[in-house]
């Protein structure tokens, strides 16, 4: 008994999360995270490096080299994003077999 219970209870929780509505208008309103001073001027001198390896010639450079620059901006990339703090994002299929997870164990 116990276990159509459990069954019964999955199966309304995907059709109320499958069938869950999404609406374009609530995407856009994000607010930006407010950043420090001091976390302003290192994105600041982050931007002004981008720029000037954007700005250089790099048909004349050799392999290594162009190859130390992409690393470069790849590590630039990885702290900007540290900065501005990017979230969580959770797809509804995982959120669904979450759910479920949490019904069956409890």
């Amino acid at each position: 008994m116990k276990k159509s219970n459990i069954l019964m209870t999955t199966a309304a929780a995907l059709l109320l999360f499958s069938t869950t509505p999404t609406f374009a208008e609530g995407k856009g309103k994000k607010e930006p995270k407010v950043l420090t001073a001091e976390e302003q001027v290192k994105l600041e001198e982050i931007e002004a490096r981008v720029l000037e390896i954007r700005d250089m010639e790099l048909s004349n450079l050799e392999k290594a080299e162009k190859a130390e620059i992409k690393a470069e901006l790849k590590s630039l990339e990885k702290e900007a994003r540290a900065l501005r703090g990017t979230g969580l994002y959770i797809s509804t299929g995982a959120l669904i077999i979450i759910i479920i997870l949490l019904i069956i164990l409890l």
